[in-house]
């Protein structure tokens, strides 16, 4: 990458949450405790009491409501309804390593962008498994990112593509799907006590695969914002939300133009091939600059 020193790596899901879980186990200030759904929260100038389904109530100094798209925190901190369907589809599905096409398998991230479909492909745990990720237009509402998904339906939008996408297609014989959807930017994440992080705060498109990125960079600032006022969480909170707002919209926002320059037809596809075969790699580098050169 010449002087653009940033490195682009991927993983896979699981091994990084793995990360995450085993340093919670490390440390003995944190209790992991898993079915307990949150319905609603409250709170006063010194605490915040967190009700659960089952009725419990937990108390506690402050609440970071990371709970995700669908995030129950968010209601009542943005309250901007329901998330909004992009009208995309993401089927996923893994191969095992002497599944792919000897001649299909690269260590790299490969992309094949088609009218209103694309194809993504990377392999993943040191090349042991290969991750597919195939996208359409679609009107189909379905809430999760784990439903079965019908092959018939990714079939009848990926017919007539390149031979190469159709041969790694017809390897998978089970496909998950999930709908993709996003929010509008917003800047307030915090009320007082509570703050969102991750996705409740920022809800992006997969484009840019900036999702579990972002939300780690939102981890690392909010412990230094509490780190640097620890007896007033509300500002530590307000500005830990300052300092993220705008790099975390710039990213919901470009993971849109990304979608549609994926997904182009026609003259818009014209017009996107002709932008992006005159730029040198360092020239295309540079202009993701923004993204992978650090929060």
């Amino acid at each position: 990458m010449g002087k653009f020193k940033q490195p682009y790596a991927v993983t896979h899901r699981h091994d990084l949450h793995s990360v995450f879980i085993n340093a919670c186990k490390s440390n003995n200030l944190i209790a992991l405790e898993t079915n307990r759904t949150v319905e609603e929260f409250e709170q006063d100038d010194t605490e915040v009491t967190l009700i659960l389904q089952s009725g419990e109530r937990i108390r506690g100094r402050a609440l970071i409501g990371c709970d995700g798209m669908w995030s129950k925190i968010r209601d009542k901190i943005v309250g901007d309804g329901k998330p909004l369907a992009s009208g995309h589809i993401a089927y996923r599905a893994v191969l095992k390593r002497d599944e792919v096409p000897e001649d299909l398998w690269s260590p790299d991230v490969i992309l094949w962008a088609g009218p209103r479909t694309h194809l993504v492909h990377y392999p993943l745990r040191r090349g042991e498994i290969f991750n597919l990720v195939a996208v359409f237009h679609s009107k189909r509402y379905v809430e999760g990112w784990n439903a079965e998904a019908d092959a018939g339906e990714l079939w009848a939008h990926f017919n007539g593509q390149r031979p190469e996408v159709m041969r790694m297609l017809e390897r998978i014989d089970t496909w998950r799907m999930w709908v993709l959807c996003d929010r509008e930017p917003v800047k307030e994440w915090s009320k007082g006590r509570v703050v969102l992080l991750g996705d409740a705060a920022h809800p992006m498109l997969q484009y840019l695969a900036q999702g579990a990125c972002m939300a780690t960079e939102d981890a690392a600032s909010i412990a230094d914002k509490v780190a640097a006022s620890p007896e007033d969480l509300p500002a530590a909170f307000r500005a830990y939300a300052q300092e993220r707002y705008l790099r975390t919209a710039r990213v919901q926002i470009m993971a849109r133009v990304y979608g549609d320059f994926y997904h182009a037809r026609g003259p818009a596809a014209e017009l996107r091939n002709q932008m992006l075969k005159v730029r040198t790699p360092e020239q295309s580098y540079e202009s993701i600059s923004w993204l992978y050169g650090g929060m």
